[in-house]
């Protein structure tokens, strides 16, 4: 029976110590990380590092939620832990990859891990996310149509789709699963600080499924208007990656302006070009939305069957993670500060004047050498606060934002020029042309982030 774990059959294998495990993202499965396995195989032998892609929570099983998969995937690293030992294998240092949603899943393994011991015993060494939605999915501009899509794209996904959206109640807390993850007093950010190294790789355009904002955990989106900046490049990795301390910089306004007649004309051509794109598209879409609502309807009473069975636990497999999520208890401050964040989130944006009260301070430069972990330098929030304007985000995300940035992250911002789904580019989940740019990214992190 194939085990997943990569391994030789020599008694070199057990000479590896090391355990990554690689966690995909909705709708996926454990192939969407191949190229990111195979580049870890390839750079490190299997004597130093045995790489592991979870796969009980492919495809469907997504829309359980993601405490549950979280759930899942921690009981498959205890088997697998298992099966290394009984090989020959000690493993004593851990890495944990996330891709997409699978960096919420991981967040909240690494939580169960801390809680568990896991930590004691094995160093904590990569955690490393993907375009991950570390601040949900919600829209976060003004408009009916875009409260209209935070409202129905919630319940398109069952339980992890309300999740994504911030809009749960998570296990009778009051609060949303993304604001309990990223809890200061809470295990997942007491054991995501265990970490040697935290890194993240954001796209900047063309992700279809997880904007900048969220994957950068970012209250600010410089890019949304690339005629209108700069980009400056990581040495090495130029049309690629940016420089994460300073990525972007607002370029000087254009002297020679549009006529009116290049207006007109530009707006022509744009329009007969696009013209039967709109007309297809308007046939398609009011099919494919039905297909797909259709779809998700009953994907998502099949997900509440599989969490009604997951819950009543009949086996006993999951009930050790049934567990307090804080590390210690709160008191008046903290209790009303959550009072004030649910009281507000009938209102899904900041009032006009206010978003000064909301933004964290800067986090301490951190450089790698001192710390083994940094986050964006003052220099390079300071300039992106004077620069561009506030997003328009919750409260809560607000909070998540501060607390994430405070445990110290290298934030990379990808540009993905070639392919218009960056989302699956940035890991090259596919064997396509239009993805090579990921693997200089994939590059990247095996050169300057990941730690054997």
């Amino acid at each position: 029976m194939d085990t997943g774990i990569t391994k030789s059959t020599s008694a070199d294998a057990s000479k590896a110590q090391h355990l990554c495990v690689l966690v995909h993202g909705l709708w996926g499965n454990p192939h969407h990380l191949d190229y990111v396995r195979k580049s870890l195989e390839e750079r490190h032998g299997e004597d130093e590092l045995v790489v592991y892609s979870a796969k009980r929570n492919v495809g469907s099983l997504t829309y359980d939620g993601i405490e549950i998969g979280a759930e899942r995937v921690a009981k498959e690293i205890e088997d697998v832990m298992d099966r290394l030992r009984q090989e020959g294998h000690t493993i004593n240092k851990f890495s944990i990859v996330g891709y997409s949603l699978g960096g919420l899943v991981a967040r909240y393994v690494v939580g169960l891990l801390f809680h568990a011991g896991f930590f004691d015993k094995v160093t904590p060494i990569n955690f490393t996310t993907f375009v991950t939605p570390h601040l949900g999915v919600r829209t976060p501009l003004l408009g009916y149509h875009n409260n209209l899509w935070n409202v129905l794209g919630a319940r398109t996904l069952s339980t992890s789709g309300r999740q994504l959206f911030t809009i749960d109640d998570f296990r009778n807390t009051g609060r949303p699963l993304l604001s309990v993850l990223a809890d200061p007093d809470s295990i997942f950010i007491h054991g995501l600080r265990l970490f040697r190294h935290r890194s993240l790789y954001t796209n900047v355009v063309n992700d279809r499924s997880a904007v900048y904002y969220t994957t950068g955990i970012s209250a600010f989106d410089p890019y949304t208007d690339l005629e209108a900046v700069n980009l400056r490049y990581l040495k090495g990795y130029e049309s690629v990656i940016l420089d994460p301390d300073m990525p972007v910089e607002r370029a000087p306004p254009k002297q020679d302006l549009p006529t009116f007649y290049d207006r007109v004309r530009g707006g022509s051509r744009t329009f007969v070009r696009r013209a039967p794109i709109v007309i297809a598209l308007s046939l398609l879409i009011p099919v494919a939305i039905t297909v797909f609502m259709i779809n998700s309807g009953w994907q998502t009473f099949r997900s509440r069957r599989r969490i009604q069975l997951h819950e009543s636990d009949s086996d006993g497999s999951f009930g050790g993670y049934r567990i307090p999520y804080l590390v210690r208890e709160m008191r008046v401050g903290l209790e009303d500060a959550f009072e004030t964040v649910n009281s507000s989130r009938q209102q899904e944006y900041l009032p006009e004047g206010s978003e000064e009260l909301a933004i964290a301070p800067p986090s301490p430069k951190l450089t790698r050498s001192d710390t083994k972990d940094s986050v964006l330098s003052e220099k390079s929030e300071a300039t992106t606060r004077a620069d561009f304007p506030t997003l328009a985000l919750t409260t809560d995300q607000f909070s998540m934002i501060k607390a994430l940035d405070s445990v110290g992250w290298r934030k990379y911002p990808v540009h993905i020029q070639k392919s218009t789904h960056s989302h699956a580019a940035i890991i090259v989940r596919s064997a396509r042309a239009a993805f090579e740019e990921g693997k200089t990214v994939v590059k990247h992190w095996l050169t300057e982030e990941f730690e054997v």
